[in-house]
């Protein structure tokens, strides 16, 4: 069942050291702001960036799979929006793939956005992911 409401995805992967051990949060809200889903999950050793892709790609998995068709993704790395919307390019060979992920799942929605935002407006995705890294250190 497609939902025609939009919804919005928060998404933080973080790494202590880059690389180090990383993990990654999100959560889900309805247009209400309700939760109607977050997860956070602690992903090995990895680098920021990596980090950042891999919760995107976990949260637009998990939106497609809660019949989400419409979604304003935010994020607080800079780097990443910018990659997506196409103002930068991914030189990185590890991206390029996560990069590709992240294109194919975007096409399986109606609309979609990325967005950046600061930390602080982040502070629910970024607290997931310091409990998946706390929980595994």
């Amino acid at each position: 069942m497609l939902m025609s409401e939009t919804f919005s995805l928060n998404t933080d992967g973080g790494a202590r050291g880059n690389p180090g051990p990383s993990a990654i949060g999100g959560v889900i809200k309805n247009s209400s702001g309700e939760i109607v889903n977050q997860f956070k999950e602690f992903t090995g050793v990895s680098t920021n960036n990596v980090a950042e892709y891999s919760a995107l790609i976990k949260g637009l998995s998990v939106a497609l799979e809660l019949g989400i068709d419409s979604l304003n993704c935010f994020l607080d790395s800079e780097l990443v929006v910018k990659q997506i919307n196409g103002a930068y390019r991914v030189k990185d060979e590890n991206l390029k793939l996560l990069f590709e992920r992240v294109v194919n799942l975007k096409s399986k929605f109606s609309q979609i956005s990325f967005n950046h935002v600061k930390r602080k407006e982040n502070s629910l995705a970024d607290k997931l992911v310091n409990e998946a890294l706390d929980s595994n250190t």
